[in-house]
C-alpha cells in the first residue's frame, strides 16, 4: 500500500480540498494530535472557504516526536471528526493539507531560526502540554536549543528582532490559566536572565500579541485499534491518522482587528475573539467538566462504566440535567441561550458512540477536581439563591462515598469495591492516608472530617448553613437505599 503523499492522492483521482504550495505564515510549537485535530483543521478549512492562503510549519517541543513521519506524508494527513450533532452520528473525514513540515529543532536548530526569516510569518501557535509555558533559569542564550519552550521561544524572537522584520499574533492553547500571559511573563523572564537589550524588550512589547485562549476540543488521536481496517479503506498508508469529536471551540482573547488576519467568521468557525475569556472558561470547567465530575462517582457506584452509557440512563441522565440547567447554569453570567446551547452540546458529546470514556478515569484526582470544578457552582448557587443545590450537594456525598469505600490499601491507590467488583481510588497520597484513617467512620463522621478537612476545601465547605447534615443524610439514604435509588431520590 502506497503511503500518503500528494502523488498517491493524484494516482487516486483525489477530488478533495488540497493546497499543495502556499507561504508559510504560522509557526506551530507542537506536532501531537490535538493541535493537528484542532489548529491546523482550522486553518485548513481557512485556506479552502476564506483564502487565507498559508501553510503550516510544525516544530517538535521535545525530542523525539512526529517529524520523520509527517515530513515523508509531505505533512499531509487525513483527519476524522466523529460524534452526534444535532442528534445524528457523523463520521466526517478530512485530508489535512495546510502542514508544509516538520522540524526538529534538537537536530537542527538552525532550520528553526531560519523561519524567522520569513518576512510572510506571521502567527505562532503553541500547545506544548500544561508543563510547558515554565521558565527554567538553567537554560542559557546560546543553548542550540533552549530546553524550555519559552525559551526557544526568546530565542526565535530575538533572532527576528536582530532581522527588524515585525512580530506576531502569538496564540497559546496550553491548558493553564491566562496562558499567553503567562508566556509573556517567562520571555520577560528570560530577557532579564540572559541580559538582552532594552530595544528587544521594548519591541517584544510593542510588536507582538501574546493571546490566551481557551481551547474545547476532545481529541482521540491515532486509532491505533482501527488504523489498518481505516487504511484499507482509505487506499493508503496513513501512520499519522488522527482523531477527535465533532464539536470544537476556540475562544481568543484580544483584540477584534485579530479577525482581520484570520478570517474564522468568513469560514463559519466556531472560533471567537474577546476582550476576555474568562466566563467562556468558567462555563467550560462549570457545565462541561463540573457535569461529568458531578455525575461520574455516583454514576459509578450506581452500576455504570462509561459515559455514553449514563446518557442512556433516564435516572443517571436526568441527574446531571438537573445539576446543569437548575443548579450550575443560574450561576453563570453569560447569555441564557448560550449557557443552554452549550450544555445541549454537552449531551452530545457525553454521548458520543465513537469514545468509550470510562468513569473510573475520570474518577482520577477527584478530591481537587470537585473543588475545582463543582464547588465554585455550590458556593455561588448558595450567594444567589439562599439554598443548597440538591443535586451538587447529593454528588458531594457520591464523591464520599466512592472515597470512602476504598478499605484496603493498593498500590498508589486504595480498593474499593462495588457489589462484587474492586476498583482503584487514585489521588494525592495525603488524601489517599486520610480516607484511609476514617474509612470506619459512619456517615455523619465521615460527613464531618471530610467537610472539615481545610486542606480539601480551604473552610468554605464547612461555613455552608446545613450542608453536612444534607450530606450526612444522603450518605445515609445511598448506604440504605444504594447509589442508583438515592440518584433518583434527588429528582423528586
Amino acid at each position: 500500500m502506497e503511503k500518503l503523499c500528494y502523488k498517491t492522492l493524484a494516482d487516486q483521482g483525489f477530488d478533495g480540498y488540497l493546497l499543495k504550495d502556499a507561504p508559510e505564515r504560522v509557526l506551530q510549537f507542537g506536532e501531537g494530535n490535538f493541535l493537528r485535530a484542532f489548529v491546523d483543521y482550522f486553518i485548513d478549512v481557512m485556506n479552502e472557504k476564506a483564502g487565507f492562503n498559508g501553510k503550516v510549519v510544525l516544530t517538535q517541543p521535545i525530542a523525539p516526536g512526529l517529524a520523520p513521519m509527517i515530513n515523508e506524508q509531505e505533512g499531509l494527513y487525513t483527519l476524522f471528526l466523529r460524534g452526534r450533532e444535532n442528534g445524528e452520528k457523523v463520521n466526517r473525514k478530512r485530508v489535512i493539507s495546510c502542514v508544509s513540515r516538520c522540524l526538529n529543532p534538537y537536530e537542527d536548530y538552525q532550520a528553526l531560526l531560519d523561519c524567522a526569516k520569513n518576512p510572510d510569518l506571521r502567527f505562532l501557535v503553541s500547545n506544548t502540554t500544561e508543563a510547558g509555558i515554565a521558565f527554567d533559569p538553567a537554560c542559557k542564550a546560546d543553548d542550540a536549543p533552549p530546553a524550555s519552550f519559552p525559551g526557544k521561544l526568546t530565542a526565535f524572537l530575538y533572532e527576528r528582532y536582530k532581522l527588524g522584520l515585525p512580530g506576531f499574533i502569538i496564540l497559546s492553547c496550553e491548558l493553564i490559566d491566562h496562558n499567553g500571559d503567562e508566556l509573556k511573563k517567562c520571555v520577560g523572564q528570560y530577557i532579564d536572565l540572559w541580559g538582552l537589550e532594552d530595544g528587544f524588550r521594548a519591541w517584544v512589547e510593542k510588536e507582538n500579541l501574546f493571546c490566551s485562549t481557551l481551547v474545547d476540543r476532545i481529541v482521540t488521536g491515532y486509532p491505533r485499534a482501527e488504523a489498518a481496517e481505516i487504511c484499507a479503506e482509505l487506499g493508503y498508508e496513513d501512520n499519522i491518522l488522527d482523531t477527535g469529536e465533532v464539536f470544537g471551540f476556540w475562544v481568543i482573547e484580544g483584540p477584534q482587528s485579530i479577525k482581520d488576519e484570520l478570517p474564522f467568521e468568513k469560514a463559519g468557525l466556531p472560533i471567537i475573539v474577546v476582550d476576555d475569556h474568562t466566563p467562556y472558561k468558567q462555563r467550560k470547567v462549570r457545565i462541561l467538566n463540573g457535569a461529568h465530575t458531578s455525575m461520574v462517582l455516583g454514576a459509578y457506584l450506581a452500576g455504570q462504566d462509561i459515559v455514553r452509557n449514563c446518557m442512556e440512563d433516564e435516572v443517571i441522565h436526568g441527574f446531571m440535567n438537573k445539576a446543569i440547567y437548575d443548579e450550575i447554569i443560574p450561576t453563570l453570567d453569560l447569555p441564557h441561550d448560550e449557557l443552554t446551547e452549550f450544555a445541549a452540546a454537552v449531551t452530545e458529546r457525553f454521548n458520543n458512540p465513537y469514545i468509550d470514556h470510562a468513569l473510573l478515569a475520570i474518577s482520577l484526582n477527584s478530591t481537587a477536581k470537585w473543588k475545582a470544578r463543582v464547588m465554585p457552582s455550590v458556593l455561588e448557587y448558595v450567594n444567589r439563591k439562599g439554598s443548597l443545590p440538591k443535586c451538587l450537594t447529593f454528588s458531594f456525598a457520591a464523591y464520599v462515598a466512592f472515597y470512602h469505600n476504598g478499605t484496603e490499601k493498593g498500590e498508589n491507590c486504595l480498593v474499593g469495591k462495588r457489589g462484587d467488583n474492586t476498583y482503584e481510588i487514585k489521588d494525592d497520597q495525603w488524601v489517599l492516608d486520610f480516607y484511609y484513617d476514617h474509612k470506619d467512620d459512619d456517615a455523619a463522621a465521615i460527613a464531618h472530617a471530610v467537610i472539615h478537612n481545610d486542606k480539601m476545601w480551604g473552610g468554605a465547605l464547612a461555613a455552608l448553613d446545613g450542608f453536612e447534615a444534607a450530606v450526612a443524610a444522603a450518605l445515609e439514604r445511598i448506604q440504605a437505599v444504594g447509589m442508583y435509588e438515592a440518584m433518583k431520590e434527588c429528582l423528586a
